[in-house]
């Protein structure tokens, strides 16, 4: 293969601060390249370099004739012409048109965009695509892109995998690519190896800072957690050992005051390097569960909704859909198609046009929107101060903590936690947003496009969270690698109706398809679902799936068009799919009969110490009959993990 591009030794600082130290990487053909690592540690500086766009302070970049760099950042700085002229300069329309890779690109990223239509009137994830194309159909074998998934949705994320896949792979693949972005579904489906951007240290406890370095992993985005872990679990045992030479060592130069000086030279320089080579710790983001409001049986019931902004068409039609306690619902749709404006009606913001909207009593409701405006009233204070706001302390884990220290927990080193939350990144800005949320103790969760501004440890993390979260959720979001993690189910805003997905994003990409795109399918039908999940104890509801049924979205994509009801026969990958969802689903349920069957063991201990007797048999039964239940869901867990494993 052809070698295109090579980095070695390469440096940068910002004023004294390094950046990165001592970096070499090297692309060539077929290369295809994932950059993750924490917001701030030097993602974009690595892409700049690598593209030319930045020279380091030390160490060679060296490219070979052949190679043609094209660079996507993440600025989008388009000049105010058309959007023909934006991606295609002056060339005339029969130079570009007869291109097949270019038409595919049109229809792939520019679906619902006029060549005609002026950059300046184009949205912000409309620009994002616009800037995507005249990047894409540049005359370049290496192609970097800077967060190209920002402002896509779920069509345009998919697209572009499959694009970029075909484009850098194959038996004989010409170019590379080289790619920031968080989405991990993106990552897994074209990277073919990763490079993790660690960050350096800041000086701390009078050390020098250094910048960071590249480590780098075989395969995408799953291959890397993998092979992190096993180097941690590595990196663990070699500490351990190093930890029992430090206790000899130690104990060694204690041995008395008056013999110290005695002591060899030697012993006492190598139990200071033992003690001086201490492996930083990864700056990892610890969220805990909190606590949530006592939640009754009515949530949110919508009834017959619609919506219409003042003077324009409806965006909803007709959406019934009752909310359940601990629903945990993810919802679909290209950008425009309404489902910010769900949200909207969810949380009361906005009013609805036709039906009625019904709100139990002891719904504590809280909403993580697209943007962090509500910042702006904290903006200065510090981040210790924004969130002591929200709450003094709060209770984790059975213990009291403190607003400061739970910022520290939440990712912010003690110099970030009192940063003005003026002068916080993006990244830095939506976790606060976030903490301070959840630290209002909600118990019905809306969130618009959380992986904004995430890196992918933090939405580990934060889905780690969600995850075990008792309240019900509803998420909005492109990313289906988080949906499929913390939803059980998917639900899209197609032609204005809200429509039910048991296939999942894989139904609603089959539903998109066969509307042409246009994200109108089934526009002539009703859109109601039904959010009661009923008694979930049994295994046979467990592995029913979270959210029950309704007159919704059990059409299948033929039918949502109009035509006859179509019966796609499923791939095994799709089953496996199914089946490790409904795994998930059954072990979380698991997780909460064990806890209560825990609490019942613990009465049971109580009980017995006394004469109630009546009581005590009253609770044995009912742990006999909760462990019954419990045996019922782990044969189900079981059946469903057999068939996801195929």
């Amino acid at each position: 293969m052809t070698h295109l591009l090579s980095v070695q030794n390469a440096s940068i600082s910002l004023g004294s601060r390094p950046i990165l130290e001592d970096v070499s990487v090297s692309l060539e053909d077929g290369s295809r390249i994932g950059v993750v690592g924490p917001n701030g540690g030097g993602k974009t500086t690595l892409l700049k370099i690598v593209a030319g766009a930045v020279a380091p302070d030390s160490g060679v970049v060296t490219t070979s004739r052949e190679a043609r760099i094209a660079l996507l950042t993440q600025a989008d700085e388009l000049p105010d012409v058309t959007v023909r002229e934006a991606i295609h300069g002056e060339a005339a329309t029969f130079e570009w048109a007869s291109d097949a890779s270019v038409r595919e690109l049109h229809a792939g990223l520019l679906p619902e965009i006029s060549l005609d239509a002026r950059v300046r009137e184009l949205s912000g994830g409309q620009r994002r695509r616009v800037a995507l194309a005249r990047t894409l159909t540049r005359d370049a074998n290496v192609v970097v892109l800077d967060e190209p998934t920002n402002h896509l949705d779920v069509e345009g994320i998919t697209f572009l995998a499959d694009y970029a896949a075909r484009r850098f792979g194959g038996k004989n693949p010409r170019g590379a690519l080289v790619v920031v972005t968080h989405d991990r579904w993106f990552l897994d489906r074209v990277a073919t190896r990763i490079w993790e951007v660690v960050p350096g240290t800041d000086g701390a406890h009078g050390r020098n800072p250094t910048g960071g370095h590249v480590e780098m992993y075989d395969g995408g985005y799953s291959d890397y957690i993998f092979q992190r872990n096993e180097r941690a679990r590595q990196a663990a045992v070699a500490e351990e050992k190093r930890q029992n030479l430090l206790r000899k060592e130690l104990a060694w130069l204690r041995r008395g005051a008056p013999a110290r000086t005695s002591k060899p030279r030697f012993r006492i320089e190598a139990a200071e390097e033992i003690i001086a080579n201490v492996p930083a710790p990864r700056d990892s983001v610890e969220l805990t569960r909190m606590a949530t409001q006592r939640l009754g049986k009515t949530v949110i019931n919508l009834e017959d909704v619609s919506f219409a902004y003042p003077g324009g068409e409806p965006v909803l039609r007709d959406v019934t859909w009752l909310l359940a306690p601990g629903e945990r619902t993810g919802i679909l749709g290209r950008n425009g198609a309404g489902k910010s404006s769900l949200l909207g009606l969810l949380s009361g913001e906005l009013e609805p046009s036709e039906g009625r909207i019904k709100r139990g009593k002891t719904v504590a409701l809280a909403e993580l929107s697209q943007d962090t405006k509500e910042l702006e009233q904290v903006a200065d204070l510090r981040v210790v101060e924004a969130v002591s706001e929200v709450a003094q302390h709060i209770e984790i884990g059975g213990k009291d903590v403190s607003a400061s220290r739970l910022t520290e927990r939440m990712g912010f080193t003690r110099e970030r936690a009192w940063t003005r939350v003026a002068e916080l990144s993006g990244g830095e800005r939506r976790r606060l947003q976030f903490m301070r949320i959840l630290m209002g103790e909600p118990n019905v969760l809306l969130l618009d496009e959380p992986t904004n501004d995430l890196d992918t440890d933090t939405l580990a993390s934060m889905e780690d969270l969600l995850d075990g979260w008792p309240g019900t959720l509803i998420v909005v979001s492109h990313d289906r690698y988080l949906l499929e993690r913390v939803t059980d189910r998917q639900m899209a805003v197609i032609g204005g109706r809200l429509r039910d997905l048991p296939g999942g994003v894989d139904e609603y990409l089959e539903f998109s398809a066969l509307a042409g795109g246009d994200g109108h399918a089934g526009g002539g039908r009703g859109g109601r679902a039904s959010g009661h999940s009923g008694g979930a104890h049994a295994a046979g509801n467990a592995g029913a799936g979270s959210a029950g049924s309704g007159s919704a979205g059990r059409h299948s994509a033929g039918e949502a068009l109009g035509g006859e009801p179509a019966q796609p026969v499923k791939s095994d990958s799709q089953l496996q799919r199914e089946a490790h969802k409904e795994a998930q689903r059954i072990e979380r349920q698991l997780g909460k009969e064990r806890k209560k069957l825990e609490k019942l063991h613990a009465k049971i201990a109580e009980l017995s110490a006394g004469t109630d007797y009546e009581a005590l048999a009253d609770v044995s039964r009912e742990a006999s009959e909760l462990e019954e239940q419990i045996e019922e869901l782990e044969l189900a867990w079981l059946e469903a993990a057999e068939r996801a494993e195929g």
